[in-house]
């Protein structure tokens, strides 16, 4: 175990009650290039790392880890790999409002826009108060309409599959209400739906796995517009409303014209915490949605990895 990767400087937030980890110092030397190709390489040969970040006993199934870099273009104020407990995700919406509120903590960034460089693409980020920002995220889209499913256990289930930056199957009928003691049951209907879109071949563009199962259902406040329930691909719920899938909800209702450019969208989390969300038309036509919310520093902490530890890259 090399002695560069034994002490790992990383500062831990919540957005919206979804925990953030930015690694700060003591990551693998991913070389240059683009952050996808980079990616692929902490993916290839320092995935051992991810581990000891995110998983247990230093991490949570719930937590997603942000690795920061040196951004390939120079007007970005960073770079960022995302990562959670079962492997690399291009994008993570409530992931970067933190990682914005994580540099301005440190004092790398002051109030208004930066842009964040990710494996899917530039994002700009608005940091409009020191624990608020709004995320103008990748361009995102509806894939498909209405794709029926026959999920044992469930019958027929009918949902939408789009692209938010992660790819998600979107249910508009939730299977039972959605509040955090139905957790258990959501996550077992998530994960049949999530093994009936395998069992039938359904995938997203380019046959990439459909990994992000989200419930909609009636809003507990009479300000939001819907409440969600998300199952995240290491199969822990999302305890904020889920950027990227906010996003993709976005795209579907514009493909059904149930809202308009510049129209507010308030999307509440299985657990009452919310994102204030809109979208813009780009000149191509491509729907490009903002998300906003509140992240808060929970602690500043230096991981160890001892020599001789049994679980120094995590428990798998």
């Amino acid at each position: 175990m090399s002695k560069a990767l034994n002490a790992i400087r990383v500062i831990d937030s919540h957005t919206e009650g979804e925990p953030t980890r930015v690694v700060l110092d003591g990551g693998p030397d991913l070389g240059s290039g683009s952050l996808r190709a980079r990616l692929d390489r902490m993916a290839a040969a320092h995935d051992d790392f991810r581990q000891s970040v995110i998983l247990e006993p230093r991490g949570s199934d719930a937590m997603v880890g942000a690795l920061l870099c040196t951004p390939s273009y120079d007007d970005c104020a960073t770079g960022v790999i995302f990562f959670n407990n079962t492997g690399y995700l291009g994008m993570c919406g409530h992931g970067a409002i933190g990682v914005a509120v994580t540099l301005a903590y440190l004092g790398r960034v002051k109030p208004g826009d930066i842009r964040i460089e990710t494996p899917v693409g530039v994002i700009g980020v608005s940091l409009t108060a020191a624990n608020e920002a709004t995320v103008e995220n990748v361009s995102s889209y509806c894939y498909r309409r209405d794709v029926v499913l026959d999920v044992p256990g469930l019958g027929e289930v009918r949902g939408d599959i789009a692209w938010g930056g992660n790819w998600f199957f979107l249910v508009d009928e939730a299977p039972c209400e959605l509040i955090l003691e139905n957790e258990p049951a959501l996550t077992r209907a998530a994960l049949r739906i999530k093994r009936a879109l395998q069992a039938e071949g359904i995938t997203g563009m380019g046959g990439a796995e459909i990994d992000h199962i989200e419930f909609f259902g009636p809003p507990a406040s009479g300000d939001a517009h819907s409440r969600n329930f998300v199952l995240c691909p290491g199969n822990a719920y999302d305890r904020s409303p889920c950027g990227t899938g906010t996003s993709a909800k976005l795209a579907c209702l514009a493909e059904r014209g149930e809202l308009a450019p510049g129209e507010r969208w308030v999307q509440e989390s299985v657990i009452g915490s919310r994102f204030v969300a809109s979208y813009q038309r780009s000149e191509d036509g491509e729907i490009v949605p903002s998300i906003s919310g509140r992240a808060y520093i929970c602690g500043e902490s230096l991981l160890v990895r001892q020599a001789g530890d049994p679980f120094a890259s995590g428990i798998a």
